[in-house]
């Protein structure tokens, strides 16, 4: 509990408000400290405003303008899409050709030769446990090989432990599925186990089916492998995709591939020629690079804006107190100008914005396309000098340089080098925003950084130490303020009581 005074008893003053304005006098200072670390937040929380959109801007110039794929977008035409689908992978030319498909691709298939039952006779059900169904007792253990995707036989069988008293036919069919190269399937309508290969193609040299271990052979009635079950009429060989492309007749393991970059998949075998051609997909190469114009062009307005935006030196933060004094809408207009120009002419910035110019309008040397500069491909600084380096884009010219050669784009964007001028705008900018970054981290830090590790915030521990003190101190000199006050209520009592011991004595001797 605070302690309670009362002054003015004797005085008829009003100690307590003559102390509360004495201490406004006194707190002065200890407001400019407070104001002052008000304004290093302010400062600090901009500068992070800076850094992340920089950090932003540079993880767009990464997915977008920097990434070869971006260029390598395309459109591809058939003269009949029902019968095979192309689409480019990472050809950075454009492709054309024709192609018959005689046959696709199959996977082997297996079955059991009889309905499964349990080992008593009785009716099999899949959720039983193994050793109720089987009388399986101790660990037992499957093999399975499958064919691969590239069309060879796995080198080694994958091998699964199992104990039959936890196990049922439907817990151990889902890890054969998860963890092998067949996918296993038991009907209940035929009682009978189904077997096929994950990846279709013919082994060639063998089976593409293998099964070691006596659930497989005793319980579920499975042959060794699938080259057994065709002999016996219930299976099939996986086969090969069959087809002629640009008049050569070749075989595939698998419907869907890749030929020169770009992917084919085989959806009917017609054995008609379905051609088909490429050409860039203009539209989203364009707006790739119009979304890094936009995004360079806000990031400087933002960061020119806050170099060279007002300083109202006589708009302090305000205290708390004078905040009580104000509506809410004067408060924020008052903040709005008390906080404008924390990064006024900051030299980092203005660095930063100088090399971006830079390495915007430097050409890129040691190309093979001759295509250097962004002017060439319809991309050029506003004419206006108050939009300070804007980039403005002709999109005829930019469309048309696009159509002509993608991969000239990408070397002015992206060519990598030795030194800055045989590097791509791209990358000169990500190595300019990240220099800067990390020089204003210096200064300001991150969310996540601790004040003393950055200039700011060792500057704001500094000032809460000042703080500290002088609130300290304000503490003594109010309580020297209550202790004169107290002394000069404590004298007036005692003339108060000698003057009515004079005026008794007077009036006693009338």
């Amino acid at each position: 509990m605070a302690d309670m005074r009362i002054g003015g008893l004797a005085s008829g003053m009003d100690t307590d408000q003559m102390i509360k304005d004495l201490m406004k006098a006194e707190r002065i200072p200890l407001d400019k400290l407070q104001q002052k670390k008000q304004y290093l937040e302010w400062q600090r929380d901009d500068y992070r405003d800076m850094n992340k959109m920089m950090f932003d801007f540079s993880n767009l110039i990464f997915d977008g303008v920097m990434k070869q794929g971006t260029y390598t977008q395309k459109t591809v035409t058939l003269s009949n899409p029902n019968e095979v689908s192309v689409k480019n992978i990472n050809a950075t030319g454009d492709f054309s050709g024709t192609i018959k498909v005689e046959s696709l691709a199959t996977a082997a298939t297996m079955y059991s030769s009889a309905a499964i039952t349990q080992s008593d006779g009785g009716a099999f059900d899949p959720k039983k446990k193994l050793s109720e169904s089987f009388g399986l007792t101790g660990e037992q253990t499957i093999r399975v090989k499958a064919i691969q995707k590239d069309g060879t036989m796995a080198a080694d069988f994958t091998e699964i432990k199992f104990d039959p008293a936890e196990e049922s036919l439907d817990s151990l069919m889902s890890k054969i599925n998860n963890q092998t190269g067949v996918t296993m399937f038991y009907d209940s309508q035929t009682k009978q186990m189904s077997v096929m290969s994950k990846n279709t193609g013919s082994n060639g040299a063998g089976a593409e089916i293998e099964l070691q271990g006596s659930l497989f052979s005793t319980h579920l009635k499975l042959d060794a492998d699938n080259d057994a079950a065709v002999t016996a009429g219930r299976g099939s060989a996986g086969e090969n995709a069959v087809f002629t492309y640009n008049g050569m007749k070749t075989e595939r393991a698998s419907n869907t591939f890749n030929i020169n970059g770009f992917e084919l998949t085989l959806k009917n075998a017609s054995n008609t020629n379905v051609s088909f051609s490429s050409q860039p997909d203009t539209d989203k190469i364009l707006e790739k690079i119009v979304k890094f114009v936009d995004e360079y062009n806000k990031l400087i307005e933002k960061v020119n804006g806050e170099l060279n935006e007002k300083n109202y030196r006589d708009f302090k933060p305000l205290t708390a107190e004078q905040k009580e004094a104000m509506e809410e809408k004067e408060i924020e207009m008052w903040e709005e100008k008390a906080r404008s120009g924390t990064l006024r002419n900051d030299s980092v910035l203005s660095s930063a914005m100088n090399k971006m110019r830079m390495d915007l309008y430097t050409p890129v040397s040691g190309g093979t396309s001759g295509t250097d500069q962004l002017s060439q491909i319809g991309i050029k600084t506003s004419s206006n000098y108050l939009e300070r380096g804007k980039l403005i884009i002709d999109e005829a010219k930019l469309r048309e340089a696009i159509s002509k050669d993608p991969n000239a784009i990408y070397e002015i964007f992206a060519k990598d080098g030795a030194t800055s001028g045989e590097q791509g705008i791209a990358r000169r900018l990500r190595d300019t925003l990240k220099d800067t970054i990390d020089s204003v981290e210096k200064k300001a830090g991150k969310a996540s950084s601790t004040n003393n590790t950055f200039a700011l915030g060792r500057l704001l521990n500094n000032t809460d130490n000042q703080i500290d003190r002088f609130e300290d101190r304000m503490i003594q000199v109010e309580d020297r303020y209550w202790r004169q006050f107290t002394a000069m209520e404590k004298a007036i009592q005692r003339a108060n009581q000698q003057s009515m011991y004079l005026m008794q004595q007077f009036g006693g001797g009338m």
